[in-house]
This record gives C-alpha cells, structure tokens and sequence, in this order.
C-alpha cells in the first residue's frame, strides 16, 4: 500500500511478539491499517496511547526501531461489477494476473444489517445436492455450517455447490486452502465456464496465517455489494472457518490475553457471530446466504469452534462416507435445516414434507437392523427389505455425486417407496399416495 503525505509515523516499538507489536501513538484507530518495516499490520488493541497492531506476515526480521506508519483508516476493497470470475489475496489484491479493479472503495467488516430492515427468509436456495434440498433444505439469507473431517472431501463437495446453487453470485472466502485445493477451486470454475459468476478471495498455507483474519470480511463485503446494490441472490462459502478460529487464536495469544476454552480467544463467539450474523434477506430481493466449512478435530463436536458456531448459526450439515456404497452422503440423522419448514411443500412440491420424514424414517430403521445384523439377531423381511431400500436411498439420491432436481428427488423417492415397501408400510396422506403411488 502507498504512503501518502500527512502520515503518522512512529519509530520506536514498545514490545514485539511473533504476531503483534506495541508502539507509543496517538490519534489512532481501532482496525486501523499500518505499516511495520514495510509490513501491513492493523490495530487491534488501544490502551491510553499504547497501541498494538497485528502484523499480518510476522514479525521476525523487525527490530524495536521499524517504522511504523499509519493509514488513518481500516481495510477496503474496491468493490464493482468487476469483481466477477476474478481471484484476489487476502488484501484484495489480485492473484489471476488481471487488472486492477475499479470501483467504490469500501471499508471491510462493518456492522451487520440492523434486523427491522431484514426480511423473513423466504426463498429456496437449491444446490442439486439430495442430502442438503431434500432433507435439509437451504433458505436465502441463511446461515449454516458444514461440519466435516480434515480427511473428508469437504473443498469438493463446497466446489459441487458452487457449481449447481441457483444464485446469481458466488463468493468463495478460502482460508489456509492447499495449493492443490486453490487449483481444484480455480480449475474447478473455469472448466464448468461459471467463473463469471464467481468471486474468490484466497489465503493459502503458503500465505501469513494471521492473513486469515481478512478473507470472511473481503468475502461478505464484496456480497454485500452484489446483494445491496444489485439485488442479487449471493452465496457465500467460507473454507475453513477452524483455521480462521486458529489465527484469532494465534494473535489473541500473542497479546497475553487470558485463553478460554480449547485456547481459543474469549470474544471467539461475538468474532464468529459478527461473520455469520451477514447472512440476510434483503425486502427488495437481494440476499446473503453463508455456507461454512469447519473441520472437526478428531470428530469432537464439543470443541469450542463448532460447539459456538452451532449456537449462532441455524442447523449444520454433516458428511459421512456410506460404506455400504463407497460414496460419501450428507448425514441424514446428523444434518438439520432449521429454517427448511419456511420453504419445504410451498416453495416445492406439497408432498415434499411427508416424503422427507418418511425416507428418513425408513433410513433409521434400517440402521436398527443394521445393528441387529452386526450383533447376529436374525432379520425379519421387513428389516431385509428396509436394509435394500437403504442402500439404493444412499446410492440414487443421498450420494452428493448425484445432481438431480428438487422434484426428480422426490420422484426417485416416491419409486423407491414403491419397489420395496406396501401402501400401510409408508404411511403418508392419501391424498399425496393417490398423485404419486403409481396403480399396479
């Protein structure tokens, strides 16, 4: 970033750690951007005139004489209708070897929407994905996590839904990504000729981890623009929020501030909840709906990362490898759209409801008789034909490889219903059997 005349320049450093620097200053802001040596860094904490900052690609190398030269204001992206199908650091910069972008210049990380100029979600958001549109049905101005493990392929199936989710925008906010996963991103977009449509910021494990920091608040400034001012339906995915939990970790430790639970920063649930609280549904049709990665360390669910990103968001959904079919599905028993009740048999089809409850239904009897296999209890026909419906369930509909229509979903359904069980045995309302239970 260029200097610029009538600068506040200091040269005398208080303390430096790995992370964050002090510096004797006055006149200076919260969120402020600086330079330290040349590096770009940003205050996060003022006390009387002691003011640290952040230095987003470390510290080493700089000595208690650096010079320390502040902006007077904090981050900004210019933000256009040029953003569109091009990829950006975490600074806003691009990477693609394109031009720079023209545009408004706006300061990242504001306040969120105030509520009275929300609207109730309202509007379908399908992905083409069964275990998310037909079970855990996604709603504009939603806010929902994935919960994977580290060695599920959770950058692929995010990269599925970019590709098939009915919005008009999509922004990728990729935190500490592997250069593999950038390019499977990258390759991803331009082979599918959708990368008009798509804004990518992206922070890589080659990049400052505290670098982090900037990618979710470039991510929803640039969707607030397409949603605000274009009244465009705007999807935004975040991979991978635990390592952007790391980095506030990593500098919330640096400042000596006292850790909470799992050494994560005491503000950890107000630093996510002013991320997620961006999902929104604007009256005038233009929405934010946030879909993010968080990876779970060993499966534990309790940790601090994901035990608060559930209090804040509205449902999670959860991966799992079927093992009965080599395929990995969106868990049925474990997944929940909590705002799915707003859309599901009035933005779809009026059977979807029953349908849904009773393939999952079904799907849990056959785990029961699952178990009663694997603990050698013999099998009744019901719990064989159960166990079929299952896997062909898993196979045809639940596996995120199967790109299919809301509707085709439930006809594949309805067919299952059909080859295995007997009208009592499904037991939804005569007046969906007699549209959709084909006459023998």
């Amino acid at each position: 970033m260029e200097t610029q005349a009538f600068q506040k320049i200091y040269t005398k450093l208080n303390q430096i750690t790995k992370a964050t620097c002090s510096v004797q200053a006055t006149g200076v802001g919260y969120d402020e951007l600086a330079t330290v040596s040349g590096r770009l860094a940003q205050v996060v904490k003022i006390i009387g005139d002691n003011v640290t900052l952040q230095i987003f690609a470390g510290t080493e190398g700089i000595g208690t004489d650096a010079e320390v030269i502040f902006f007077g204001k904090a981050p900004t992206l210019k933000v256009s209708d040029e953003l569109g199908g091009r990829f950006f650091n975490a600074y806003g910069e691009p990477i693609d070897g394109g031009p720079e972008i023209e545009g408004e210049e706006v300061e990242i990380g504001g306040p969120s929407v105030n509520p009275v100029r929300r609207k109730q979600p309202s509007e379908l958001i399908a992905t083409g994905i069964a275990g998310i549109d037909l079970n855990n049905t996604l709603v504009t101005g939603q806010k929902i996590p994935f919960f994977a493990d580290p060695d599920q392929p959770y950058n692929e199936v995010m990269a599925m839904v970019a590709l098939r989710a009915q919005s008009d925008k999509i922004i990728l906010g990729g935190m500490g990504l592997s250069n593999d996963d950038y390019l499977l991103y990258k390759n991803t977009f331009e082979n599918a000729g959708v990368i008009d449509r798509i804004v990518s910021f992206v922070n890589t494990t080659e990049d400052p981890t505290v670098e982090r920091l900037l990618v979710p608040n470039m991510a929803l400034t640039a969707a607030e623009y397409f949603a605000l001012e274009k009244h465009e339906k705007v999807l935004v995915l975040l991979t991978d929020m635990t390592l952007y939990c790391d980095a506030l970790s990593i500098v919330s430790n640096r400042m000596d501030q006292i850790p909470s639970k799992d050494s994560m920063p005491g503000s950890l649930y107000s630093d996510l909840a002013k991320l997620y609280e961006k999902a929104v549904q604007f009256p005038d049709g233009g929405s934010i709906t946030i879909i993010a990665v968080t990876t779970l360390s060993g499966g534990d669910i309790t940790h601090a990362i994901p035990d608060n990103t559930g209090y804040i968001t509205e449902g999670q959904l959860f991966l799992k490898r079927d093992t009965d079919i080599g395929k990995v599905i969106v868990d049925p028993f474990r997944s929940l759209s909590r705002l799915k009740q707003l859309v599901i048999g009035k933005k779809t089809r009026a059977d979807h409801p029953q349908v849904m409850n009773t393939a999952v239904r079904l799907y849990a009897d056959a785990a029961n008789a699952k178990t009663k296999l694997e603990n050698g209890f013999d099998l009744s026909d019901y719990d064989i034909r159960v166990l079929d419906f299952a896997k062909e369930y898993a196979d045809k509909i639940l596996a995120v490889d199967v790109n299919i229509s809301t509707d085709e979903m439930l006809d594949r359904t309805w067919t299952l219903f059909q080859k295995y069980f007997t009208r009592a045995e499904i037991g939804i309302k005569d007046e969906f059997m007699n549209l959709y239970w084909k006459k023998g």
